[in-house]
């Protein structure tokens, strides 16, 4: 048996916290990186968004959050005027649902997990909502045009609400609107069969009558959370 030095013992167990510690900040900026890219504004780069990401981390100029989501920096806007069809064949615009508020989610119905979850607590908040619930239309735009027909939208979304809307629409028109959001979307190969699967980014916007987003949330954000800030957006008009 090879014994080791009391000195190189004591090393080891001194970079052990180390370690974990610069395996923190590789997560922590790989976040940042990707929030970067989401919530750039128009016409900049991605470096100069993940600067100012890190600044606004840093609490360099944050302004006080909405309650439950993420602020939007200064200048940053997200969301517009869309075409797409629902899950009854209509076309239709972000005009549409002009009346009040949505809770909008880019996934696909062949998602394992982070979609059923994200549309799951949808589905809470607007249960939370009460009767403020009339004023909000929950909304899954699908990511997997080639797929997520309208009739398969309709038979997926009832599970998550009734008055769930699924959007669907041409390629050309998905990665209209996926721009317009921010959304991350990408075809990769299942290893474990002959189907492909939609890596994407997941969040959940809050969506003013004009088509503009009004908050943002992040995966696995608590419903009560984003129904206070769905209710405080009502109250704003």
């Amino acid at each position: 048996m090879v014994s080791v030095p009391p000195g190189l013992a004591y090393l080891a167990a001194m970079l052990r916290p180390i370690r974990a510690i610069a395996l923190v900040l590789m997560l922590l900026l790989a976040g940042l990186w990707g929030a970067a890219w989401v919530l750039r504004a128009p016409g900049e780069g991605i470096a100069e968004s993940f600067v100012r990401q890190l600044a606004f981390f840093s609490g360099a100029g944050l302004p006080p959050p909405s309650a439950g989501g993420v602020t939007l920096p200064e200048g940053v806007t997200l969301g517009g005027p869309y075409s797409l069809t629902d899950q009854t064949g209509r076309a239709v615009t972000e005009a549409t649902y002009a009346g009040g508020l949505s809770l909008m989610y880019f996934g696909f119905t062949y998602c394992p997990d982070v979609c059923p979850t994200e549309l799951g607590i949808i589905g809470q908040v607007m249960e939370e909502l009460g009767p403020d619930a009339s004023r909000v239309t929950p909304i899954l735009v699908t990511i997997d045009p080639e797929r997520d027909t309208p009739e398969v939208l309709a038979a997926y979304v009832v599970n998550f609400h009734p008055k769930m809307v699924g959007l669907t629409g041409t390629a050309a028109q998905i990665a209209d609107v996926a721009r317009k959001f921010r959304v991350y979307y990408q075809r990769v190969r299942n290893a474990e069969n002959s189907d492909y699967l939609m890596d994407h980014s997941s969040f959940i916007y809050l969506v003013g009558s004009d088509g503009r987003v009004r908050g943002l949330f992040r995966p696995g954000s608590a419903p009560e959370a984003i129904a206070e800030a769905v209710r405080g957006a009502l109250r704003a008009g």
